[in-house]
This record gives C-alpha cells, sequence and structure tokens, in this order.
C-alpha cells in the first residue's frame, strides 16, 4: 500500500522544493528587471523627446500601457501592440498640443529580425510623424512586414483616437 503512495509524495516534494526555488530568484530578481525597464523608458524618453519634466498619468485607456505628459504639453502614450509575435512591438508615441504626432520610439521589439524590424527604422518612423488623424498612406506598409507594420499602425490609431476624444483629461491633469 504504501509502494503505492511514494512516487506521487516524492514527486509533490520535489515540485514544491522547485517552486519555492522559482519564487525565490523571482523576488531577487524583480527589482533589477523593473530598474532596467524603467531606465530603457527613460532612455527612449530623452532620445525621442529630449529632456522635459515627465509625469506618469494616473489616467487608464483601452490598449495604452501608460500616458507620459511633460511641461511641453505633449502627451506620450506607452502602447505595446501585436504585430507577428504576440505584443511584440512596444512604442512611445507622442502628440503634440495641437493634436499632431510629434515623436515614435520602439522601446522594444520582438518581430522577425531583419523583415519585423524594419519598423523601427527612422526613415520609417518619420512617415507617421505630422499625422493628426489615422488616415495611413501606402508608405506606412513594409513588403515583408505586414504583420508589424499593421501593429504599427495600431499603435498610433490607438494613441491618436485617444488624444482626440480625450485631450482635455489628458493635457489638463
Amino acid at each position: 500500500m504504501m509502494k503505492n503512495f511514494m512516487p506521487p509524495l516524492v514527486l509533490m516534494t520535489v515540485c514544491i522544493i522547485v517552486s519555492g526555488l522559482l519564487a525565490f530568484a523571482n523576488d531577487l530578481t524583480l527589482p533589477k528587471i523593473e530598474k532596467a525597464q524603467q531606465e530603457k523608458l527613460q532612455t527612449s524618453l530623452n532620445e525621442v523627446f529630449g529632456e522635459a519634466d515627465y509625469k506618469v498619468s494616473e489616467l487608464s485607456f483601452d490598449g495604452i500601457t501608460q500616458i507620459i505628459t511633460d511641461d511641453k504639453k505633449r502627451a506620450i502614450f506607452d502602447i505595446t501592440v501585436d504585430g507577428y509575435a504576440k505584443d511584440g512591438i512596444q512604442t512611445l508615441i507622442g502628440i503634440d498640443e495641437n493634436g499632431e504626432i510629434c515623436g515614435i520610439s520602439i522601446v522594444s521589439i520582438a518581430e522577425t529580425a531583419g523583415l519585423g524590424t524594419k519598423v523601427q527604422n527612422k526613415a520609417y518612423l518619420s512617415n507617421y510623424i505630422g499625422l493628426s488623424s489615422p488616415e495611413f498612406s501606402s508608405d506606412t506598409i513594409i513588403t515583408g512586414a505586414t504583420y508589424s507594420s499593421k501593429g504599427m499602425q495600431k499603435a498610433v490609431s490607438i494613441a491618436l483616437d485617444t488624444y482626440s476624444a480625450n485631450k482635455e483629461a489628458i493635457i489638463g491633469e
């Protein structure tokens, strides 16, 4: 009778020990990972939008991770969208007080190297600068990177639509 209970008991003990070790490793590395992500976000903000007094908004909207405002009356949307990979493109999209896109930065990208990663090229991103409505030209689709291009279009659409519908709440904070 004891023979039948021993293998599951040993397996359960091993699972509990391994789970505890994984939880410990997670607790140990989580602050470092969060700090690295914060630094990457700050670097992206400074590179594209320059030095400013950035403030994370308390507002929450569908499809937007966070909204960052600055002292120049710009709203910067942190948006993660699907490209070819699920949640493959994390981007910062800045909109100025006139409702036009004033800058785009790719914070992280998990798209296919050489194809989907073309959406992070400055020449490609410049196609979106100055847009005030989600009406895209054919220049915003990259041959061979259609999913990634459409992901970028979706991110830009989310930012522009959210800004135009909630400008007072976002900038007036």
